[in-house]
């Protein structure tokens, strides 16, 4: 039996943790002199109130989506990926260069060149922690984790040396051909004089971010690949009972999770930057861990964690533009929401499934129905003659 409704555990339980995270945040808002419904409502404003903040709060909420798809795969193989770090930016280096060393005609065949090229690169930088885990029992938090270090060295070597324009200092390739320039939401969206989500970088990835959101549902849900995925993640031993190699699993899940990571590059190097730079996942790839888990692996949860958490980061730059705030105090809040919707979810959770429990316990039962009795030799007979006095 359930310990909870599901509904409870889709929504009530992360709608606590935000409330949480929230009061707290007022207590730090208060300890550094400013007012929570100030903030709280120049957050909204900032994040959600016009579509130059829109344009903002999608921009991230694009990476977002990558990155937690890329988690909540590889979760439902119980494999904590915490390599999405590296593997965007490996991602973006691919998209590099089959941007500036292929002719593309339009943009839209660039767009699908840089797609498969981003999961391709994201797909391979994560191979080898997967064949690790799945060969020699390394364990897959550890290797991912190391190798977005060893992303970020390659990254800094290429940047500074092969793919370095000359006469240039800064860390970066040269700028995409304009070919390759993907629309930006201003031009999806401006008609006329009406000039909508102007100057910020939202563009036409949040939709393949969106598609991909609906792909990984059918992966995880309606394909035997996502049952083997699925049955591996509830028992090892028992998939391996019914004949679902662990070494296939583990390694095709990482390459799907890997390839999810490295597609962000994307938004962040072909839409946005329009030329590879040096740290342009920003920490994109660890907070997918907590979309992830907010959105309890499912691609719907993902999608509106990942909103959400455009929300706050958009929101935290114009609380530090309008009232002043310290980058770190606005880091702290943020951290506040992961820390809560992640780290501390049994801490609510527990509470809330003893609640249900209670009631569940509290419910009176249904009273049994009548007894009948089978026609057959056990049947009580049933005689028409009076009784004797």
């Amino acid at each position: 039996m359930d310990r909870m409704p599901r509904w409870a555990d889709v929504i009530l339980i992360p709608l606590i943790s935000l409330l949480l995270a929230a009061i707290i945040s007022a207590g730090v808002l208060l300890a550094i002199g400013q007012n929570p419904w100030e903030a709280l409502r120049i957050m909204v404003s900032g994040s959600v109130g016009s579509t130059y903040a829109w344009g903002y709060t999608l921009y991230y909420a694009t990476n977002f989506m990558f990155t937690g798809l890329a988690v909540a795969v590889a979760s439902h193989a119980r494999l904590f990926n915490i390599g999405g770090e590296g593997q965007a930016a490996i991602g973006g280096l691919g998209v590099a260069l089959v941007a500036l060393y292929l002719p593309w005609p339009h943009w839209s065949l660039a767009l699908i060149g840089a797609v498969v090229a981003s999961a391709l690169f994201g797909a391979a930088w994560a191979a080898i922690p997967a064949v690790l885990q799945a060969k020699r029992g390394s364990h897959i938090v550890i290797t991912t984790i190391m190798f977005n270090f060893i992303a970020a060295a390659l990254l800094n070597y290429l940047l500074v040396g092969p793919l370095k324009p000359t006469g240039t200092m800064e860390t970066a390739t040269a700028p995409f051909p304009e070919a390759t320039h993907v629309p930006s939401f201003r031009d999806m969206f401006s008609f006329g004089e009406t000039i909508l989500f102007r100057g910020t970088p939202a563009n036409v990835t949040f939709f393949v971010a969106v598609a991909l959101c609906v792909l990984v549902w059918l992966l995880i849900w309606k394909t035997r690949l996502g049952y083997e995925i699925r049955a591996f993640g509830f028992s090892e031993g028992a998939a391996r009972y019914a004949g679902i190699g662990s070494t296939k699993i583990i390694v095709v899940t990482m390459l799907i999770s890997g390839a999810l990571a490295g597609m962000m590059a994307i938004n962040n190097t072909l839409g946005e930057a329009e030329r590879l730079i040096l740290n342009a996942v920003e920490g994109a790839g660890f907070i997918g861990i907590a979309v992830a888990l907010m959105g309890r692996s499912h691609p719907l949860g993902v999608f509106l964690a990942a909103i959400l958490f455009g929300i706050l980061y958009q929101g935290g730059s114009e609380l530090g533009l309008m009232l002043g705030i310290p980058r770190e105090m606005i880091v702290v809040i943020q951290a506040l929401v992961i820390l809560f919707t992640g780290a501390l979810d049994n801490m609510v959770r527990m509470p809330v499934e003893r609640l249900f429990a209670r009631r569940r316990a509290r419910a009176p039962l249904s009273p049994p129905g009548p007894t009948r009795h089978p026609p057959g030799r056990d049947a009580a007979p049933t005689s028409t003659t009076p009784a004797a006095e």
